[in-house]
């Protein structure tokens, strides 16, 4: 996909209507991540963590960078921003803005604001990042184009007391992106390709 499709889609009012993938209307707490594409000489990629197994939440699960909004941030890009910069070193000044998704509410009880931005200049992964091993185990890219592609998720159906929603899984190499970063990644993907 070309980086022009891809915001002449993206630019387009939302339509996309969430299904059962957010049945969590009641999570409130403020929290941001970064969905950073990256350019290379193929196209654009997204780039991914990998956290730090030794952590007591989601230990060695995929996420994008970010976290929970902190009391002094001025605004969810603000907490996107400074959360990338801690985890991975990703410069604000070397990052520009294409907008935001709706918030993701997860079930534990956190509503999260996907921010897209786009780096400016490319990032050679791992060689230009800072990584806080305290924080990341790996970080490494996915091509836009696979992301985009329907083909490349699995749906599980999950029951959770009288709850039914589905789990999405995204297999890339020999990474499993699964859960909520996936579940924000399909709803980006919805929204393209409805547009395209």
């Amino acid at each position: 996909m070309k980086e022009s499709d891809f915001l002449a889609a993206f630019n387009q009012p939302w339509q996309v209507e969430r299904d059962a993938g957010e049945p969590f209307p009641n999570a409130k707490r403020p929290a941001a991540v970064l969905i950073c594409l990256n350019p290379t000489e193929n196209g654009l990629n997204v780039i991914f963590t990998t956290r730090a197994t030794h952590l007591k939440h989601h230990g060695g699960q995929i996420s994008f960078p970010g976290g929970k909004a902190e009391d002094d941030d001025m605004g969810v890009i603000h907490t996107a921003f400074r959360e990338a910069e801690e985890e991975i070193g990703l410069a604000p000044e070397q990052l520009k803005v294409i907008g935001q998704l709706p918030p993701y509410r997860t079930i534990s009880g956190f509503a999260v604001t996907p921010i897209v931005a786009k780096h400016i200049s490319g990032v050679k992964i791992p060689d230009d990042l800072t990584i806080d091993a305290n924080e990341v185990g790996d970080v490494f890219q996915v091509p836009l184009s696979f992301l985009m592609d329907k083909k490349n998720y699995f749906i599980h159906h999950v029951n959770r007391g009288e709850l039914n929603f589905p789990v999405y899984y995204i297999t890339y190499n020999d990474y499993t992106i699964w859960g909520a970063t996936a579940g924000m990644i399909a709803h980006l993907r919805d929204h393209i390709l409805y547009h395209t």
